[in-house]
């Protein structure tokens, strides 16, 4: 709740109504300084999704350990015990964004380790076989054609041999970025940028799921925002798992890498990818209120389906951010 000052005139600053007490009898707003620090929002922020009823922490554990009640609960009526579904949305998102930022993922390090480990490998095979084999080596450049070869196939190459507009000016791009940048900083800007934009990625995702569930469900029974909500909460759920596990990742590797209770974060890692491929089912048959046989089926053809989609934008993302390198 604001710790602000009660202001000393009593006109309301929103209908201009009388203020006898802290909130106006009219249209409820608090009757404080509308001026706030920096420190009054960030801390308000926080207060306004936790203190009233204990809220935040009923949806959290609703969210995480009993699939599909919160979005029962949500069109039953029962609104004011819980987190709206936006607002946990934008707040898991938020809190997402400003770990990632603060802690940001030691990329070059894990590729280092791949490298030494792909070329400890072959140096093994290639001792036992006697074979020159050439090592994985992520620092060189992608070999593609020249642009000046391309030109004049272009200019005077057979018709068939000739590419597209779209296919020339993607070809473009592709020489541009692969001649700035190695194989392994191509690697790393796109985790990177994935990892940062995970939170966006899946809020595109969003209404395509939604518009699967609705195709796959009576439509006089199931309206498109009933499973809108079950799709906020659903990747407010994925979106959460994945917080859990980056935190417990950060911490753990605070004590290094050979430490005692590193074990830790892998059985984490492991429980929660399990969970997160579990818990679409549950959610599924109980919400929807069908037989399990049903929701099973179901359930798979949508994974099916909404992982191919995803593919799909993957591809789109990956051809995205490839194109957009410096």
């Amino acid at each position: 709740m604001s710790h602000s000052p009660i202001r000393k005139d009593k006109t309301c600053l929103n209908c201009r109504h009388v203020v006898e007490q802290k909130f106006c009898p009219n249209c409820g707003q608090e009757n404080t300084d509308s001026r706030k620090t920096f420190h009054h929002l960030f801390i308000h922020f926080f207060e306004d999704l936790t203190h009233y009823e204990n809220a935040f922490w009923k949806t959290i554990k609703n969210l995480l350990f009993k699939p599909s009640t919160l979005t029962k609960e949500y069109l039953s009526g029962k609104r004011l015990s819980y987190l709206a579904p936006v607002r946990l949305y934008i707040f898991i998102s938020f809190v997402t964004f400003l770990l990632i930022a603060f802690f940001p993922s030691k990329v070059s390090e894990n590729l280092d380790k791949t490298d030494k480990q792909f070329s400890s490998k072959f140096e093994k095979k290639d001792k036992k076989n006697k074979h020159n084999i050439k090592t994985f080596n992520s620092n060189k450049h992608f070999e593609l054609t020249p642009m000046k070869e391309i030109d004049s196939i272009q200019k005077y190459g057979k018709e068939e041999e000739k590419l597209s507009d779209f296919q020339y000016w993607i070809y473009e791009k592709a020489v541009h970025v692969t001649e700035h940048n190695t194989q392994r900083e191509i690697i790393e800007k796109f985790i990177e940028s994935f990892i940062h934009n995970i939170p966006k990625i899946l809020f595109v995702i969003m209404p395509f799921f939604a518009f699967f569930l609705w195709l796959f469900h009576d439509k006089k029974k199931w309206y498109y925002f009933d499973h809108g909500i079950f799709t906020l909460h659903y990747f407010s759920f994925l979106l959460l798992i994945f917080l859990i596990l980056f935190i417990i990742n950060k911490v753990i590797g605070l004590f290094g890498e050979n430490s005692p209770i590193a074990f830790i974060a892998d059985i984490a890692t492991f429980v929660g990818m399990i969970w997160m491929s579990y818990y679409f089912y549950p959610a599924h048959h109980r919400f929807y209120g069908e037989t399990r046989f049903v929701s099973f089926v179901k359930s798979v053809i949508l994974f099916v389906i909404n992982s191919i989609f995803i593919l799909f934008l993957l591809i789109l993302y990956v051809l995205y951010i490839f194109l957009n390198l410096h």
